[in-house]
């Protein structure tokens, strides 16, 4: 896949303030309502097994799955200290169903540091990179890491998602910004959703719900051990609430999505090879 929009590709050579321009450019593009192309109903993961890594030897199963949407899962690993550089890993994993169909990756120096709310531009390229790789046109990607909920409404789930206008969720493990409409002081039950509201720091109107902590799974006495909720929120062509509905759909068993999971494994396995 290349960008359909190459006027926001991720440029780290641009002064913050150029950044962040670009990102308010790219927020007024993106699609916060549902355009996906198929049905939410349609995306779903087995919870009672594990699905095979092993792109080479993954055949398509049944007549449903073959129908189902393709979901890319992105996630990003890095290695320090290579060559006096740090090197982004970025993995994506294509799954239809619980078949894995694809598995490709990048490995790209890191031109910039980490700066809460520009990833994009330490990250992007070697994302973008790993999508051209990809032979199969994913139906939506599930990004680590914020879409909507973000200080400029344009977190790296927003930026990939209209770059290669692929509708698009984020789902990060903590929150950027926005105010949660109940407190989340004490630990969710699981399946437990509470919106996510834009405050002050956020662009969008004030009380504008731009995502949800969702608790994907919980242990049984939450209060001697439990599991923190995820952030998920719209990055391009889908709505808050559908974003919810779909990640909450592909966790099998996981605090996280099964997409981004084994996205996850990828990028660990890449980053040991190159390591080596």
């Amino acid at each position: 896949m290349t960008p359909v929009h190459p006027e926001f590709v991720p440029d780290p050579s641009l002064s913050r303030e150029a950044m962040e321009q670009l990102q308010r450019d790219l927020a007024e593009v993106a699609v916060f309502e549902d355009d996906l192309g198929f049905e939410p109903t349609a995306v779903s993961v087995g919870s009672d097994e594990t699905p095979s890594n092993d792109a080479e030897q993954t055949t398509l199963g049944t007549e449903s799955e073959a129908e189902a949407p393709i979901v890319a899962g992105v996630d990003q690993a890095f290695v320090d200290g290579f060559s006096d550089e740090t090197l982004a890993v970025s993995a994506i994993v294509a799954a239809r169903g619980d078949e894995v169909v694809e598995r490709v990756h990048a490995v790209e120096p890191t031109e910039i540091p980490y700066i809460p709310g520009l990833l994009s531009f330490r990250e992007g390229g070697a994302i973008l990179s790993a999508f051209e790789k990809l032979s199969v046109e994913p139906d939506l990607a599930v990004v680590d890491g914020s879409g909507r909920i973000h200080f400029r409404q344009a977190g790296i789930a927003t930026h990939i998602g209209v770059m290669l206008d692929l509708p698009a969720v984020g789902v990060a493990k903590n929150l950027l910004c926005g105010r949660p409409r109940e407190p989340l002081d004490e630990p969710l039950p699981g399946g437990a959703r509470v919106a996510i509201e834009a405050d002050a720091n956020v662009t969008a109107p004030e009380g504008t719900i731009i995502g949800y902590a969702y608790q994907s799974r919980q242990y049984d006495n939450p209060q001697k051990r439990h599991v923190n909720p995820l952030y998920v929120s719209p990055g391009h062509r889908v709505s808050a609430e559908t974003t919810t509905d779909i990640v909450a759909r592909l966790c099998a068993g996981y605090k996280l999505p099964e997409p981004t999971r084994l996205a996850d494994s990828y990028a660990d396995e890449v980053k040991t090879e190159v390591k080596e």
